[in-house]
């Protein structure tokens, strides 16, 4: 097994039915641009009922149809925003938490450590998250919190820093596969290609994420240069 292979986005999810929400960050291949994307499904009327809108730099979710939402708690907010330096992506609501954190002076770990995975028996979902950093060049991390067992009963904290390489980058996404209860991703991110065109980036992604279960999907890339950025934004709600 080579551990240094990196591999195509789009192989490692298009037979996989429920990846969950995904976050994927790096470096493309020109070595000129970070590039992230963060992407939702949803199995319930509930989760598939929500959009995203971005709003400067910021992304929000929203319902697509308000008369419908049943429980707000878990799938609105913003999982895009921007806290100085550096660009938050997360799949919940610690997005405001780290952004906070950020705002005093501390660090992204110290955010999570006040967090823990979403209180959704029995799937106790993982909050994952990433920070792109721009002061004096650009670095990444990310992170999940994971129940330690299968009764919720204390929160297990992973973080892993990188140095970018160009056209590697690290996806991380809530889930194995889909299940009941839902099986909690596992190890550590996995290493893809990050290409140069955000838009070929954001349509592997789109294309091979399954049919049924896909809702959502936002693409950055950021040249690191001149600070000018390109978007990709998908909703299957239109």
């Amino acid at each position: 097994m080579n551990i240094y292979a990196v591999s195509d986005i789009g192989e490692l999810i298009k037979d996989n039915s429920y990846v969950g929400r995904g976050i994927a960050v790096g470096l493309s291949e020109s070595g000129k641009k970070a590039v992230f994307a963060y992407f939702i499904m949803g199995r319930s009327e509930n989760s598939r009922n929500r959009v995203f809108v971005e709003k400067g730099e910021e992304i929000v979710i929203y319902p697509f149809d308000a008369s419908k939402v049943k429980d707000p708690s878990l799938i609105i907010y913003s999982p895009v925003r921007r806290a100085g330096d550096c660009l938050v992506v997360t799949n919940g609501d610690q997005t405001d938490t780290v952004c906070n954190f950020l705002a005093q002076g501390k660090s992204f770990e110290q955010a999570l450590e006040t967090r823990c995975f979403e209180p959704d028996a029995p799937n106790f979902t993982p909050r994952i998250s990433a920070v792109l950093d721009f002061a004096g060049g650009f670095t990444y991390k990310m992170s999940i919190l994971k129940s330690a067992d299968e009764k919720g009963s204390a929160c297990n904290r992973y973080t892993f820093s990188y140095a970018p390489l160009a056209g590697v980058g690290h996806f991380i996404h809530t889930y194995n596969c889909d299940g009941d209860p839902i099986p909690t991703f596992t190890g550590e991110p996995e290493r893809v290609r990050i290409p140069d065109d955000v838009h070929a980036f954001a349509a592997t992604l789109w294309e091979n994420l399954n049919e049924a279960n896909k809702i959502s999907l936002y693409a950055r890339s950021i040249d690191l240069e001149t600070g000018k950025s390109e978007s990709v934004l998908i909703n299957k709600n239109k």
